[in-house]
Formats: C-alpha cells, structure tokens, sequence
C-alpha cells in the first residue's frame, strides 16, 4: 500500500512517499498545493497523514479532500510519541514526513479520514475559537486590574469594557449559527446552554456517529485500565479533547444542580463514598452518553426520512 506523510510548516510542505528517495519540499500556497496533489495522485498513494499545526493544516485538508484524496490529521503528540517509539531522536521536517509516512503505512487501519466540514461548522468553529481567546483576555485585564494602582486601573477598565462589548457581539454570531441548527438533543435539558451547544456542533461532529465508550474516550472523560497481570492499577481519565471537556464540565456542574436525574445521580455515588471530582467526571460521562444517544437517534430519523 502506498503512503505519504506531510509535514506542514506555515511557508513549506514536505512530503514524503513510501518507496520514494526524496522528500518533496513545496510552498504552503495555492500553487504548491496544486502541486503536491498531482504528486500525491500520481504516485498513487492511498493514505495520507498530516498533523495538527494550529491551522496551517487547513488548506492542505482542503485540497485533499477536493481531489478525493484519503487523509488523516494526528496529534501531534501521538507523531512525537510514534517518532520516540522507532527510536528516531532527531527531529527536522525531512524526518518528519517520512516518520509520517511511515506511521501511515503501519496504522492505516486505525486510522479515521479526515472529512470536510460544513460551511456552517466551519464558521461555527472559527467563531467558538474567538470566544475563547475574548474571554481569556478578559480574564487577564481582571487579574491584572487586582494588582494595579487607581491610576492603572481607569485604563484596564476601559479595555475591560471594549472586551466585554467584543464579548456579546461574538455571541450574537455564535447563537445566530447554532438557532439554525439547534436540536432537542442540544437544548432540552439543564445545563445544556448555548455555549455547550456551540461546542459540540463545531468540535465534536462524531456525536451520534459512535458509541458510549468511544464518545467518551474521545472527549477525555473515560477512565483508563493500568493493569499488569497480578497488578490492578487506578482508573483515570487522559488525553481527548481538552476545550469540549471544559464546556461539559461547566455544563454538568448546572446539571448536576438544576436536573433532578443527574442532582439524583451525583448524591448516589457521593453516597457510595466517590470522591466528589471523581462523582463530577461520572455525571460527565453520563450527561454525554445521554447528548450522544438522542444525538445518534435524531440522525437515524432524519436520515429514515430522507429515504
């Protein structure tokens, strides 16, 4: 089976082709990627894997999936760790697209396709990232309006002022987005506000897609087994996608307080002896079951309805 693998830089693209001697080197522009597509198609490659760089990704994922090109994108954590793993400790671009190709050819059945968005997600989670980085500002005028003299304090209030006004017009966009796309699944129980719902429609679109475990070993909220033979280790929760987890923790909190199911759910295993935290991140992955299954529901309806 034939493999590439693409390291991307915000000015270059270094491919990498099993079998091939040299790693291809283009510009990360319109041009280049043209380019690296005709190479990809005609060295016939049938699996492609790309990380996650914070964007710089976007237009290769783009000019993949218009030329029905199969590709993933990968932590980059899990490349690094995969890197560490072949015993490879040097790290360049070169090194990495062919560590990258290599990682494809060797996972290419656990690996998931990366499929194109929506417009409307797209938007979505363009919108959802600004929120974000609006409030963290807010956050750090607050603290440092704490530590300011009077005199300081008149200038961070009125950047605390400007921000909050970017604040709510950020949220008139996001709520316009997600009041068109809105389902019961979303919105009809306690705790499930608009910034919840925000977050799944744009950064979890598998919801509905998978089951239980998997939606929840997903998001990060799924305890993990460390057993060795004899020895039985203690179950935690690791990785998964941290900014969904933080909304679904701020949601289960008002759940937990407002919803009669999830207030009974939580005082039952706090009545079991389960420390609180750990009690939260149990209603955490009950709340999300619940979200998924109504989620996968309604899709299986539509899409009865649509034949």
């Amino acid at each position: 089976m034939k493999a590439a693998g693409v390291d991307v830089g915000k000015r270059f693209l270094d491919i990498a082709v099993s079998g091939g001697q040299k790693v291809l080197q283009v510009p990360n522009t319109k041009a280049g990627l043209a380019k690296a597509m005709r190479r990809l198609v005609e060295e016939g490659v049938e699996r492609t894997i790309v990380e996650a760089t914070g964007g710089y990704e976007d237009a290769f994922l783009e000019a993949a999936g218009e030329a029905g090109l199969w590709v993933a994108r990968v932590n980059p954590r899990q490349a690094r760790n995969f890197a560490s793993a072949t015993g490879e400790l040097a790290k360049t671009d070169e090194i990495d697209a062919r560590l990258l190709c290599l990682m494809a050819g060797m996972f290419a059945d656990r690996l998931r396709r990366h499929a194109l968005p929506e417009p409307w997600i797209k938007a979505l989670s363009e919108w959802t990232r600004r929120r974000s980085q609006v409030v963290k500002m807010i956050q750090m005028q607050r603290q440092q309006s704490a530590m300011s003299p009077a005199h300081i304090r008149v200038s961070i209030a009125k950047t605390l002022a400007a921000l909050k006004r970017e604040l709510v017009a950020v949220e008139h966009q996001i709520e316009r987005i997600v009041s068109a796309h809105r389902t019961p699944s979303l919105g009809d129980r306690k705790g499930l506000g608009p910034v919840f719902q925000a977050t799944m429609l744009a950064c979890l679109p598998e919801l509905g897609l998978m089951n239980r475990q998997q939606i929840c070993k997903l998001v990060g909220v799924a305890p993990l087994a460390k057993d060795s033979r004899q020895t039985q280790g203690k179950r935690r929760v690791r990785g998964g996608r941290s900014h969904i987890r933080v909304d679904l923790y701020l949601a289960t909190l008002s759940s937990v307080r407002w919803s009669p199911e999830m207030k009974a759910h939580y005082q039952q295993l706090r009545a079991r002896a389960k420390v609180g935290k750990v009690a939260l991140v149990a209603c955490m992955q009950k709340l999300l079951g619940i979200v998924n299954a109504r989620r996968r529901d309604e899709l299986a309806e539509a899409s009865a309805m649509a034949i």
